[in-house]
């Protein structure tokens, strides 16, 4: 795997793990209610979940390569419109990234984490967005060590955003900032992705 092709895949597991949904709620929910502990605990916990996703969509992917190049190609299609309408979606957001910030009630570590890992196990939009993510680069990464490095970059890239976002709902003043940022935010990230879904269609 070159350098590039890799930078597209940190780029694209970054801006997914950006994304409002369900998963930054309960990391916020569980950061402000329990406090940093709790915090990490669900981070870790629903990276976790995240790169089981990875690893059980890489090989359905890998299959369907090699068996079905048609129903490959057609994935690899629907993926990228899914990626353009995540980023129309992001362009349109009003603060959605400030407004999954909600506060929830205190339970214990074992718990967060427990909660953290069945947010991202359990969500279909994680499966869709794997499956949209991974089609371009199954293609161009035969190699094991290519495959591992798919793998292991969203589990760390989400691993280390929701860490961060624990540390700054620790933060007054960093959590102001984001929350004054977050249209922008919203808006430079649905760009992004947009114009991500536009190199897909030009690779296949």
């Amino acid at each position: 795997m070159t350098l590039s092709i890799w930078f597209s895949l940190v780029l694209i597991c970054l801006l997914g793990a950006m994304s409002p949904g369900p998963s930054l709620a309960m990391v916020a929910k569980h950061s402000l209610a329990g406090g940093r502990a709790n915090g990490l605990a669900t981070a870790w916990a629903h990276a976790f979940g995240i790169g089981l996703y990875a690893l059980f969509t890489i090989l359905g992917l890998a299959v369907l390569l090699h068996q079905f190049p048609s129903v490959f190609k057609l994935i690899t299609y629907a993926g990228a419109l899914y990626l353009a309408w995540l980023g129309w979606n992001a362009i349109q957001s009003k603060g959605g990234i400030a407004e999954r910030l909600e506060s929830g009630k205190t339970c214990s570590v074992y718990q967060s984490a427990k909660e953290g890992f069945l947010i991202s196990i359990l969500s279909p939009k994680i499966a869709i967005f794997f499956t949209a993510l991974f089609s371009q680069f199954v293609a161009v990464s035969a190699e094991t060590s290519s495959k591992a490095i798919i793998v292991l970059t969203p589990f760390f890239i989400d691993a280390l955003w929701y860490t961060l976002i624990t540390f700054m709902l620790s933060s007054q003043a960093l959590l102001g900032t984001l929350r004054r940022k977050a249209h922008w935010i919203d808006r430079v990230s649905g760009v992004v992705l947009i114009l991500l879904a536009l190199r897909v269609v030009w690779m296949v």
